[in-house]
């Protein structure tokens, strides 16, 4: 459990029971202390101390900075210390006018304000203390840009050396500004934030760490290299289990189910529709927005007052932030994201060491190729770019879990896509991903130390969205790509081949309804039996007369009454896959063709279809094992979960058990009663 300010019992579990405990009588409770005690809280020597250790701190780090900055520029003569001190007190002044100032322009603009300005707001606050500098030792607008840009690199260098490579001045700056934000939503008393309004429920507080099999995670835990979830596990406060994805083990289809309860209206990451003759890509903002539409009943995951934070779709949340299907940045309302931007150890310590991270990623991709190790694929290009914004990204959703967290949000849902993106090119298991999962185990750990500043306490679950199946992809084995095969075995280029990860829908373009298999027969004869027969291609289903058919290169497996012709071509994708077949069937807009690559039976490794290392999206290997954390002592409604749509039963259970969620009212059938009152 993280737990927030002391003294809170109304509507909270206990420690040794999972169900809710009734709040105990202190309505007598006084709410607000005198202002005595307010100011004893102020002025205690711990907080004096702490205060100007902090302010010793930024002083040192800014005198080194200047000195290294002005050293460095060309043409600049040296100084002596005195002048340098001063320079030094002219940037705290600077900074105490200016970035307030910054602040309200930035919440003022919202969202891209931030972007804009908080870029330059660390950069201004040096140049105008070095254009009014008495010594004027720069000058020229593009001297005082380019040392600005220096003294603020340095100092985020700086500021991460001295925490020894820890998260220690991110919290700090976190916990300011969580003070401020519950200090503004309580109308200023320190004493009413420490002392939450009785009878208020603890939170809920989801993570999902993005693309985690459970096998891997389990492994990272046995090995000692995730100390916060190793704590919680290993102190029996939660447990783990897995659960499978089914089909697609996607981040959109998982998300549609564990959202909204709707994993059927998402067949893949990209589809196409016939109808509208559309394709949709699912981290689009147009059409996440579009496929929420179709599935919104007002009651998803996080309707009564939830946040949504960096996910593809809402939960119908009252607040959503960095969310696919809103389309837009943070605005006015989420003071977090502003200031994040506005402080020097927020965003500029991101950037930072988010270009140190695009250094690293390349230092790996060349030990990959000194090593020969395979599988492998190029790291250039636009993932070069992945590594620092995934990095960024993950910063500012912690900044706005914060935040939301210090305004006392029922849920939130933040989705971390770090493992995931560097998973995707180096593979689900390799060094660089497990150091990627270290570091989303440190922002569980700094969760869990800012939690005293939450205007409530919450407890934590732990989730992923699917997990990542390892190989070498279809082009590296056979020479071509799918849509090549697709042509050379068809004759023409005729059906649309739209892939996920080892998964693909093929769909002819010349039918406007879903083609059968009659039909695909009489239109291309060898295309089904050419997919069937090709050994990079485990799985083609199509719908017949009788019911959707898999063929594999020995066999068929009708799906509908389970009989098997030759080698059951099922049997590599494990006991669920017949289940995951049939239901993946019934999504809307399913291709007239599906696909799924052949799996190894002794490595599990699977060929992508897309150029990626580590995929997902089919069936084959770890990708359909994902992971749920959940404290130890909550009941579980179902022994085994099975699809998406189970998670999010299961979620809205526990909401419901925590008293932050209405209980829809039922449907009455009225239809009998008015009979009986006709008849009688």
């Amino acid at each position: 459990m993280i737990r927030g300010t002391a003294g809170h019992r109304g509507g909270a579990l206990c420690d040794c029971c999972p169900v809710a405990v009734s709040p105990q009588d202190n309505s007598s409770a006084p709410v607000l202390g005198d202002r005595g005690a307010e100011l004893r809280a102020l002025l205690s020597w711990r907080r004096i101390l702490s205060r100007s250790r902090a302010v010793l701190r930024s002083a040192l780090v800014t005198f080194v900075v200047l000195t290294a900055t002005l050293w460095l520029m060309p043409g600049v003569a040296s100084s002596d210390i005195v002048d340098t001190l001063g320079l030094v007190l002219l940037v705290a002044g600077v900074g105490a006018v200016l970035r307030p100032l910054l602040l309200v322009g930035i919440v003022a603009l919202g969202g891209w304000g931030a972007m804009l300005l908080g870029l330059i707001a660390q950069i201004a606050v040096i140049v105008v203390a070095l254009e009014i500098d008495p010594a004027n030792r720069i000058s020229g607008l593009p001297s005082l840009v380019l040392a600005a840009i220096l003294a603020v690199v340095f100092a985020a260098i700086l500021d991460w050396m001295l925490d020894s490579g820890t998260d220690d001045t991110f919290v700090k700056e976190a916990k300011r500004l969580m003070r401020g934000v519950r200090r503004r939503t309580a109308g200023g008393s320190l004493l009413t934030l420490r002392r939450p309004r009785p009878g208020t429920e603890p939170g809920l507080l989801m993570i999902q760490l993005d693309g985690l099999s459970e096998p891997v995670l389990r492994w990272a835990v046995r090995a000692g290299n995730l100390p916060t979830l190793g704590h919680w596990l290993r102190s029996g406060s939660h447990t783990m289990r897995g659960w499978h994805t089914g089909l697609p083990s996607t981040t959109p289809g998982s998300q549609a189910g564990i959202l909204h309860g709707a994993s059927r209206q998402v067949p893949g990451f990209r589809w196409y529709e016939k109808d509208t003759g559309r394709l949709m890509v699912s981290n689009r903002p147009r059409d996440a927005a579009l496929i929420e539409r179709r599935f919104s009943d007002g009651r998803g995951l996080l309707c009564d007052g939830g946040v949504s934070i960096g996910n593809a779709f809402s939960g119908d949340a009252a607040v959503n932030l960095l969310t696919v299907s809103h389309a837009a940045l943070p605005g006015r309302s989420a003071r977090g994201w502003a200031a994040f931007m506005a402080s020097p150890y927020g965003f500029t310590r991101a950037l930072v060491l988010g270009v140190g991270e695009v250094f690293t990623e390349l230092h790996q991709a060349r030990l990959q190729r000194r090593r020969n190790l395979l599988p492998r694929v190029s790291r250039s290009g636009a993932f070069l770019a992945l590594r620092p914004a995934s990095m960024l990204l993950r910063d500012v959703n912690i900044s706005l879990v914060a935040e939301q967290m210090a305004r006392g949000a029922p849920s939130i849902y933040c989705d971390l896509v770090d493992y995931d993106e560097v998973a995707h090119h180096a593979g689900p298991a390799r060094p660089e991903s497990m150091r990627q999962l270290e570091s989303l185990d440190r922002m569980l750990g700094v969760l869990e130390r800012l939690a005293p500043e939450a205007a409530r306490r919450y407890h934590i679950v732990v989730l992923s969205d699917h997990g990542q199946s390892q190989g070498a992809t279809f082009r590296q084995r056979y020479g071509e790509t799918l849509d090549e095969l697709v042509e050379r075995v068809s004759g023409e280029a005729a059906p649309m081949v739209v892939s996920s990860g080892n998964l693909s829908l093929l769909y002819l373009t010349e039918y406007g309804h879903r083609a059968t298999r009659a039909e695909i027969d009489r239109a291309h004869p060898r295309l089904i039996p050419g997919l069937a027969a090709h050994p990079g291609v485990g799985l083609v289903v199509v719908r017949d007369d009788d019911g959707p058919v898999a063929f594999g290169t020995s066999g068929l497996h009708r799906l509908r009454d389970d009989t098997v012709e030759g080698v059951d071509p099922l049997l590599p994708y494990g006991p669920h896959a017949r289940a995951d077949l049939l239901r993946h069937q019934e999504s809307a807009h399913v291709g007239d063709l599906v696909l799924i690559s052949c799996v190894d039976p002794v490595t599990e490794e699977v060929a992508a279809f897309e150029e990626l290392v580590g995929s997902h999206g089919g069936l084959g290997g770890w990708q359909t094992d994902a992971m749920l954390v959940h404290p130890a002592r909550w009941p579980i409604a179902r022994p085994e979960l099975n699809g998406a749509d189970a998670v999010h039963h299961q979620l809205v259970e526990w909401l419901e058990m925590l008293g932050l969620r209405s209980i829809e009212p039922p449907v009455l059938d009225l239809e009998p009663r008015l009979s009986r009152m006709r008849d009688g």
